[in-house]
């Protein structure tokens, strides 16, 4: 899958971090003593063209000239403190992962399956990182128990994550829409013996999936050929729309209501009590009440997709017209007061976006196109070399805080004068 490709994503420096590891976060070395480096950094005219256009990009991190919370790290450590001294293990939905990240949801789609799936999944577990698989796949590729395409079914990413995962680190949430729960996913996967570890340990989730950013309001979308479209035209709605033999294959998005939420967690924490319960969410404008009945009815974690969120199809006006950015969602959460346990996601690939995410009250953040692309471009340890390069920043960025955990991350550690709300008194 090297050709896989993100248009409008800063896909050359995602792979460039793959190959490279934590050495991406900085300059070549052969420039040392040779370049004067300024504002811009990396990235050039695209870094500027980012800031223009999102406003979480726009935002600057602030260090404070007094930090008192390094002169409490001084204290207990007896010495001065630095970057290696951040500790980046996390909580999040009920797992605890070795850094402030997760796997994004990744469903049915033709990228994220077959081998490129199943190393995805293996490199996940072995960074003790949290994965999400998405919607759809037992539906369109089946569970793995009946003869099914391992490499495609959800049963064979479960395995190749559950088979790398350290002890205490990590976990699993099973997305279900609304054919998912026609094909009882969640039964499948609670009843397994493959899962009884990940549950037994705690570390097995259900997420339901309310929307999603790259195409609020819609279900999910895929692009399948004739064949593919017999087998499943009784469980999808299907579009003749190209005009060539291939069809859109269209799940539907589901109705909800404030009180059919509140039911539905609660009938998932009554019908699956040792499993967590995520809920997802788009970046509808009431994304912020959402959130609360969620929390309220007992949710461990609220997943929020911004607009800037990836996918592998849907019709080019969503992208690029509709739901919140992902910074207006975090205000609104903030104004709003934000879950217990926040996660968002959205144009995730490099430390300044996911600090100031955590800054504005996220707990962690999502790599969706990252995690596909970083282990395209080497499925042995691409995803691990990039997790390094982002650690590395993550720990460079809240140590320059005076702060040495995500959790101790504020609003006030971020600015920008065209961001109401956001600014830094005085």
């Amino acid at each position: 899958m090297s050709d896989l490709a993100a248009p409008g994503f800063p896909e050359e420096e995602v792979r460039h971090r793959a190959r490279a590891g934590a050495a991406a976060a900085f300059p070549p070395p052969g420039e040392y003593g040779g370049v004067l480096f300024g504002a811009e950094g990396g990235g050039g005219e695209r870094r500027s063209a980012d800031r223009a256009r999102d406003p979480l990009d726009a935002l600057r991190i602030t260090p404070p000239v007094f930090m008192p919370q390094r002169l409490a790290r001084l204290i207990e450590l007896g010495r001065e403190p630095d970057y290696r001294d951040v500790e980046l293990t996390t909580l999040l939905g009920g797992f605890t992962s070795s850094l402030p990240v997760y796997v994004s949801a990744l469903g049915s789609t033709r990228a994220a399956g077959g081998d490129l799936g199943l190393a995805l999944s293996r490199q996940a577990g072995a960074l003790g990182i949290p994965m999400v698989i998405g919607e759809n796949v037992v539906p369109v590729n089946g569970y793995g128990r009946l003869g099914e395409a391992a490499d495609r079914a959800l049963l064979g990413r479960l395995r190749a994550y559950a088979e790398e995962l350290p002890d205490g680190r990590g976990g699993v949430a099973v997305q279900q829409s609304t054919e998912d729960a026609d094909a009882e996913v969640w039964n499948l996967v609670y009843s397994d013996p493959a899962a009884l570890p990940l549950l037994e340990s705690g570390r097995l989730a259900f997420e339901l999936k309310i929307g999603q950013g790259a195409k609020p309001g819609l279900g999910g979308m895929t692009v399948l050929d004739a064949e593919a479209a017999a087998r499943l035209g009784d469980r999808y709605g299907i579009d003749d729309v190209f005009g060539d033999g291939r069809v859109l294959r269209s799940s539907t998005p589901g109705t909800f209501t404030a009180e059919i939420l509140r039911q539905q967690v609660r009938l998932m924490r009554n019908n699956f009590p040792r499993a967590r319960v995520w809920v997802k969410l788009h970046p509808g404008r009431d994304v912020a009440e959402a959130a609360r009945v969620a929390a309220e009815a007992g949710a461990d974690a609220v997943t929020v997709d911004g607009a800037e969120g990836g996918t592998g199809w849907a019709p080019g006006a969503f992208p690029a017209q509709v739901g919140l950015p992902l910074a207006e969602c975090l205000r609104r959460l903030a104004a709003a007061g934000p879950p217990p346990c926040l996660l968002v996601s959205g144009r995730m690939w490099e430390g300044g976006r996911a600090v100031k995410s955590l800054a504005l009250g996220a707990r962690a953040v999502g790599l969706g196109r990252a995690a596909l692309l970083a282990t395209a471009e080497d499925p042995r340890a691409g995803l691990v070399r990039f997790t390094e390069c982002l650690a590395l920043e993550l720990c460079l960025l809240i140590s320059a805080l005076g702060k040495y955990a995500p959790a101790a991350l504020d609003r006030d550690d971020v600015w920008s004068p065209e961001f109401p709300g956001i600014h830094v008194d005085g």
